[in-house]
């Protein structure tokens, strides 16, 4: 089966404040780099946009994808099923409160069913160059926004 390799990150200057994503995807011996940037939004959501945004960037269905990622809070939602629990429980956390991030979360859900989709935890500014890379991608398209 055709495998695409998937690395992303989000970052924040505040938390809220202006925000930045990036993602390296590879395939063989290809590889594409994307980034975007929002002028208000959170941590959150920009690792959630980088996931999304490179998802949308691979044509067609029916590929093995590993998405790699040191986002604790979208490796646990998939991982622990959080995302499966939201979705049965009306999108509604643990504590009855509403989930954060719906709009992406309901986005990100029929992406990930496109392929088959793994995900895994790698542990962010630990020297991982690909992850490092998706880091200077995002910082620098927060910088873009001036």
């Amino acid at each position: 089966m055709k495998e695409i390799i998937i690395y992303t990150d989000g970052a924040c200057s505040g938390n809220p404040g202006p925000g930045g994503w990036g993602a390296v995807l590879a395939y063989g011996e290809h590889q594409k780099e994307i980034a975007g940037a929002e002028a208000d939004t959170t941590n959150q959501r920009m690792e959630l946009m980088a996931v999304i945004e490179a998802l949308k960037a691979i044509k067609g269905s029916g590929w093995e994808i590993r998405v790699y990622s040191d986002s604790a809070y979208f490796i646990n939602a998939i991982q622990k099923g959080w995302l499966e629990n939201w979705q049965r429980n009306g999108w509604k956390n643990s504590k009855k409160e509403d989930v954060a991030n719906q709009d992406l979360w309901k986005a990100l859900i029929p992406l990930l069913r496109k392929n088959r989709v793994r995900v895994e935890k790698v542990k962010g500014h630990s020297g991982d160059r690909w992850n490092e890379r998706c880091d200077q991608l995002a910082r620098n398209a927060i910088k873009s926004l001036g």
